[in-house]
């Protein structure tokens, strides 16, 4: 099970956190402060899964982006790091070619997405339409469909 799940900037600064277990905000700044240093100092070539503490660390880079997940010592990373690419797949798909500033300015749909994506910490759904599928509806519902949007969500 996932403990949290983080995107994080070259610079440490966190654009979404999701915490599935309750961390006081004590410890979540420590947490988010050693992850960012441990993570962000990796040299490229190393592993992207890491025993940290009580945890293990799952990360992947995508541009600008570290997105890392703490899961169980025993859960499966290579299934975690598959997560990891269907969310930013996702995100990429929903958002056009995603870049940071889409998850700063669009964080609600983010986690829409993510949420779409995981329940309590556990892949909910492994299909890369259904997110997909349920933040377009969301966005039909409030009138206001994106324009990259396929055609079949655009009212007439």
């Amino acid at each position: 099970m996932m403990q949290y799940f983080l995107l994080v900037n070259r610079q440490g600064v966190v654009r979404l956190a999701k915490w599935f277990q309750p961390y006081s905000q004590k410890d979540r700044n420590k947490i988010l402060r050693e992850i960012t240093n441990f993570v962000i100092t990796r040299q490229n070539k190393m592993c992207n899964f890491v025993e940290w503490k009580d945890v293990k660390l799952v990360y992947k880079r995508y541009a600008s982006l570290y997105a890392v997940v703490a899961i169980d010592p025993d859960d499966n990373e290579l299934i975690t790091l598959d997560m990891l690419h269907l969310y930013v797949e996702t995100l990429d798909r929903y958002f056009g070619n995603v870049c940071e500033l889409d998850i700063i300015f669009n964080f609600h749909r983010a986690y829409y997405i993510l949420d779409e994506i995981l329940l309590g910490g556990e892949l909910q759904d492994s299909n890369k339409r259904a997110p997909l599928h349920a933040a377009y509806e969301g966005d039909a519902l409030a009138e206001k469909v994106p324009e990259y949007a396929p055609k079949s969500y655009h009212r007439k």
